[in-house]
């Protein structure tokens, strides 16, 4: 096989070259030894065309390129024939050869059978033997057992016996009054003592006192005497921190009344030099952590000892800790006192977290939270009463200290007086009933002022979340939420709002200072700030209970009535502006402005009352847009808009016309429209396009007139409007143009 890969490899002289050792050399090889057809040959990989090749190229005659003889094709057939007759003579060797190898495999066939055959009856005797011979062990084994039940039957009495024949000694030597044994003499076999002096003290529990109360009271001072020696024992090896001696010690002490004095002394020298970090729930959760991996290897049942330890750390070191921290301020300073029982109780329910981890028994969920209960109960069965009331003074100290900073006193709001009558006659009916409040620009409202308030009430909402108790925090977080209405939206927000609206001047008054747009523009971002802490503070500690409708339909109702206040305060604030523009035109806009006296020496342009109209209202109109926001700006802005028009409308009419006063009433009409485009309302353009084309009329031809108004703009309009209008022209009566309307 290495062979016929090397001719693969080099197929240039490696194939002809192994043919021509093979059969001795050149092309006399296949006439001298026509037996050099093996089976060899065909070995695989077998590639026919390749054997043909060879074949060929070793017949004399049959090469195609450079031999030393012609192409003789019939020596060449003469080859292949020979060949084809020499294959089939080793095909039939080979055949022969087959059927030999089959017949063989057969017969060994037969013979393997009847081998295994063999096999399985001695499987099947050997198997039938192991049945037997399981049945005779199991046999010999019940024998055993029942032979082991029998010894045991009557060696347990008999231990029994010797065992209680020892405890009869023992107690003799007690009743005799003297301890010989070696056990009670041996201070190292303390452990055996202490287990015999056990049984003996519950033996001596049985008897008559009348008769044994001398003995009992000897058996009862050893107990006593090597209970507390165990105990000593223990103490040492825990100083020692010889956890092994530890145990052991326990493990006797477990069966004595002592126990638990041994828990008690373990738990106490655990905490010897534990608490020197100054953080006293940082040493604890360190201690437990530290406890928990030791208490395993010396106690028999340590989740008991797990849960002893924490309870006496809770209910002497940290109920005492606790109590000097609030005790302090609990009367001389109340924010100090509330924020220390935040933090304390925030950092005992951590710690209850951390100890969660440990093993205390069934349910330390219960254990743990029954601990934080006795520690604070004193101090949260009246939180919400501590928080109300310090919130509700810390908020009217900072009301009170934000108004005198303003040197302000405040004014009682709706006392019920004649004066507050008044105020309230004159604020919504714009009448002039004596002079409004000047309280020369001031807002009286404060975000500085607006944020301390909010930020009182974030730590009250965050305090009531963690101190309440679930069945009372809807109900206290809604009380809580009520002085913030109480302080932030009345005593603020609502009393700026009704001091602005008493400083709104009355609408004929002149230059008159409107400043509620700036007390709008404040209250309306100090009511995003409080909506805001509605939604992320008060919002989750409500809202899976009945007090979540209360809370909604109270902010509804401030809200309505500070929208009403809004409202009012910016329609008189409107008319002020509307007012204003009235005194401007009143005195810039003169008679003769329409009716030049010198028609043909005009400049067309437009009025000094226009100009002067246009630039105060240009000034109201990003007043307005800087005070407001969202849909406000447009619907103020619309509000405005119309009044601006209904006034322009209203103070054309006053006015006769000439052709060139008309001009002008264009120009000025053009002007006002051009101002009324810094609206950006359609509606407000839409009006003084109309009045544009209005104007129109005072101009036109008197031919053109019925065209004119059967225009786009004006066919809308009633007749009775442009007859109005063409009734302002000069020349309406000499003309006859009213026939046009006839």
């Amino acid at each position: 096989m290495e062979e016929a890969s090397a001719w693969r490899r080099a197929p240039g002289s490696g194939l002809r070259g192994r043919l021509r050792d093979k059969d001795g050399g050149g092309t006399a090889g296949l006439h001298g030894n026509m037996a050099a057809v093996t089976p060899d040959l065909f070995e695989e990989p077998f590639v026919a065309d390749e054997y043909i090749e060879r074949l060929a190229w070793r017949t004399p005659g049959g090469g195609s390129r450079g031999g030393m003889e012609a192409f003789d094709p019939k020596r060449l057939q003469e080859e292949f024939v020979n060949h084809i007759n020499e294959l089939k003579l080793l095909d039939e060797r080979i055949q022969r050869r087959v059927e030999k190898l089959e017949q063989q495999v057969q017969k060994e066939a037969k013979e393997f059978a009847k081998k295994v055959q063999e096999l399985q009856k001695s499987n099947q005797v050997a198997f039938q033997h192991f049945q037997e011979l399981d049945e005779h062990v199991s046999y010999v084994a019940t024998k055993v057992c029942h032979l082991g039940d029998l010894l045991e039957g009557v060696n347990t009495p008999r231990q029994r016996l010797v065992e209680a024949h020892k405890l009869m000694k023992y107690f003799n030597e007690f009743l005799d009054g003297e301890l010989k044994s070696d056990v009670f003499t041996n201070s190292e076999k303390i452990e055996e003592a202490a287990d015999i002096i056990q049984k003996l003290h519950l033996i001596a529990q049985e008897l008559p006192f009348d008769r044994f109360s001398e003995v009992k009271s000897k058996i009862a001072s050893k107990y006593h005497d090597l209970e507390c020696q165990l105990i000593q024992e223990f103490t040492s090896a825990q100083r020692r921190g010889q956890i092994y001696r530890m145990r052991e010690v326990a493990a006797v002490l477990l069966h004595f009344k002592g126990y638990s004095h041994c828990v008690d002394v373990y738990i106490k020298q655990c905490q010897e030099g534990a608490y020197l970090r100054g953080d006293i729930f940082e040493d604890t959760a360190i201690l437990c952590q530290n406890v928990n991996k030791q208490v395993g290897d010396i106690f028999s049942s340590p989740e008991t000892v797990m849960a002893k330890l924490i309870q006496n750390i809770f209910e002497i070191r940290l109920q005492s800790y606790i109590k000097d921290q609030l005790e302090e301020h609990k009367k001389s300073d109340a924010e100090q006192y509330l924020q220390s029982l935040y933090e304390l109780y925030t950092r005992t329910t951590n710690l209850s977290s951390k100890l969660m981890e440990f093993n205390l028994g069934t349910d330390k969920q219960t254990f743990l939270s029954k601990l934080i209960k006795s520690i604070f109960a004193s101090y949260l069965e009246n939180y919400i009463e501590v928080e109300i009331g310090y919130l509700r003074s810390r908020s009217s100290m900072i009301l009170q200290r934000y108004y005198d900073s303003k040197n302000h006193q405040k004014r009682a709001i709706g006392s019920g007086g004649i004066q507050d009558l008044k105020e309230r006659i004159r604020q919504r009916t714009n009448l002039p009933l004596g002079p409004s409040i000047d309280t020369h620009g001031e807002t009286f409202l404060s975000q500085d002022v607006v944020v301390n308030l909010l930020q009182e009430t974030k730590q009250a909402f965050e305090r009531c979340h963690r101190l309440s108790d679930p069945s009372d925090l809807p109900k206290n977080a809604f009380r809580i939420f009520s002085l913030l209405v109480e302080f932030l939206c009345i005593e603020h927000i609502d009393y700026a709002l009704e001091t602005g609206l008493a400083g709104i001047p009355s609408s004929d008054a002149k230059n008159a200072n409107l400043y509620f747009l700036d007390v709008v523009n404040q209250a309306n971002t100090i009511f995003h700030l409080f909506d805001k802490q509605f939604n992320d503070h008060l919002m989750p500690l409500v809202s899976s209970s009945p007090k979540l409708s209360e809370c909604l339909q109270k902010k509804k109702d401030i809200t309505e009535q500070m929208e009403v206040k809004l409202d009012m305060g910016i329609d008189r604030t409107l008319n002020c502006m509307i007012g204003q523009m009235k005194h401007i035109l009143a005195a810039e806009q003169k008679k003769t402005d329409f009716k030049p006296e010198d028609e043909n020496n005009v400049l067309i342009q437009y009025t000094n009352a226009c100009a002067k109209v246009c630039a105060y209202v240009r000034k109201q109109v990003e007043k307005i847009r800087n005070s407001m926001d969202g849909k406000n700006v447009d619907s103020v802005l619309m509000e405005f808009g119309v009044r601006f028009h209904r006034l322009i409308y209203e103070h054309l009419q006053q006015y006769s016309y000439s052709c060139m006063g008309g001009m002008l009433a264009i120009c000025d009409v053009a002007e006002y429209r051009k101002c009324a485009k810094e609206f950006k309302i359609a509606l407000v353009l839409q009006l003084f396009d109309t009045l544009h084309s209005l104007c129109n009329l005072l101009v036109v031809a008197p031919d053109n007139l019925k065209q004119v108004c059967s225009g786009e703009q004006l066919a809308i309009l009633d007749k009775n409007i442009l007859h109005s209008f063409v009734q302002l022209r000069l020349d309406y009566r000499s003309t006859r143009l009213g026939r046009h309307f006839s």
